[in-house]
């Protein structure tokens, strides 16, 4: 689904705001029926624009007071390795983002840990999936900005 209209846009911009908004206060919001605003959503749902709704939960309320960044580098660059690497750490909880890069660092996680002995618990799971040439770690200081939300703008 690579069209949006406007009210595409509205709905997708509301829902990125708040999920937890019932139909028929989107609906509201925006300016549709409430069966017009459901029909939408659907669609956008089906064609998995949305593809779920979740709670946003406060890292520092639950004491995952340390976020890193760890970037990965490996000799090897075949899809055994890929698959065997992405599926355990696929099983490392406090790894919330992986992604596979370009450039020096082949990959890079964003890890939620309580404190350095908690990361250093994760990183012994981490080192113990597969063989890494390199694993160097950065930890934020300071989060000056985080969102969820994706821009719309441009569509």
């Amino acid at each position: 689904m690579k069209d949006f209209d406007r009210m595409d846009l509205r709905i997708l911009n509301e829902l990125q705001q708040d999920a937890s908004l019932s139909n028929a206060e989107l609906a509201e919001r925006i300016g549709l029926s409430a069966n017009a605003c459901w029909r939408r959503t659907k669609r956008l749902q089906d064609s998995h624009v949305i593809r779920k709704r979740v709670a946003l939960l406060s890292q520092g309320k639950l004491n995952l007071d340390v976020t890193v960044f760890v970037g990965i580098k490996t000799n090897e660059h075949n899809e055994q390795w890929l698959t065997t690497f992405a599926e355990g750490i696929k099983k490392i909880p406090e790894v919330v983002e992986f992604y596979r890069m370009s450039g020096e660092t082949d990959y890079l996680l964003k890890i939620v840990a309580r404190d350095i002995e908690d990361y250093d618990r994760v990183y012994k799971k981490l080192i113990a999936v597969t063989p890494l040439y390199d694993v160097s770690s950065s930890f934020a200081m300071e989060r000056i900005k985080s969102s969820t939300a994706l821009p719309l703008h441009h569509l």
